[in-house]
C-alpha cells in the first residue's frame, strides 16, 4: 500500500492554508453571518447556503476529489506510485482551492445570480470554503481506494440525488456556468 509522503501531505496543507490566506484577504466572511457554524444545512433558497460545513453542494466537492485523483493518476503516470499520489493530492488541493477563490471572485458569485437560479447568492463563508476542500479530499482519498467501477457509480448517484433533491449538481451548475439554458433555470427555480 503507498503512503503520502510528508513532504506531499505538508506541501497540499501549505496550499489549504494559502487559499485560507487568499480567502481573507478577499474579505470572505470566516462563518455564517448568522452566527452559528451548522454541520449540515439544507435549505439551498436561503442565506445560509454555502455558510456551513455541508449542503447539497457537498456532494459535487466529493465529485470533484474522484476526477481531480483520475487526472492526476493520468497526469502523474510515469511518476513511481508514491510520487503519483503525492504530486496528484497536490494538485487536487490546488485545483480546489483556486476554484473556491474563483467561486468567491465576483466575477463567478455575479454569474452565478445571472445565469442560475441562485438568486442572492454572495458567495461562500470561509468555513464552508475549507470544508470543501476537505470533502474534495475525501473524494480523492475513496477515489484512491475504491474500484474505479464504484466511484463512478458513487458519483452518479450523488448526481442524482442532488438533481432530485435541489434540481442542481455538479453536471447542471458547470452547464449553468458555461451555457446557461433560460428553460433550466425556470425549471431550477420552481423548487
Amino acid at each position: 500500500m503507498t503512503i503520502l509522503s510528508r513532504n506531499h501531505i505538508l506541501a497540499a496543507a501549505g496550499l489549504a492554508i494559502f487559499t485560507l490566506v487568499i480567502l481573507f484577504g478577499m474579505d470572505r466572511p470566516p462563518i455564517c453571518e448568522c452566527g452559528n457554524i451548522k454541520l449540515w444545512h439544507g435549505a439551498v433558497q436561503s442565506a445560509e447556503n454555502s455558510q456551513h460545513i455541508a449542503d447539497w453542494y457537498t456532494f459535487s466537492h466529493i465529485i470533484h476529489g474522484f476526477l481531480f485523483y483520475g487526472f492526476g493518476y493520468w497526469l502523474f503516470r510515469k511518476q513511481p506510485e508514491a510520487a503519483r499520489l503525492g504530486f496528484a493530492l497536490c494538485l487536487a488541493v490546488f485545483l480546489e482551492g483556486f476554484w473556491e477563490v474563483l467561486e468567491n471572485s465576483p466575477i463567478i458569485i455575479d454569474r452565478y445570480r445571472e445565469a442560475t437560479f441562485a438568486f442572492g447568492y454572495a458567495g461562500d463563508s470561509i468555513i464552508n470554503s475549507m470544508a470543501d476542500i476537505g470533502w474534495m479530499t475525501l473524494g480523492f482519498i475513496a477515489a484512491r481506494k475504491l474500484p474505479v467501477k464504484v466511484t463512478v457509480a458513487i458519483a452518479v448517484i450523488f448526481e442524482l440525488v442532488a438533481l432530485y433533491a435541489i434540481r442542481d449538481n455538479l453536471t447542471l451548475n458547470v452547464l449553468m456556468l458555461t451555457f446557461p439554458i433560460e428553460a433550466i433555470k425556470e425549471w431550477q427555480g420552481a423548487i
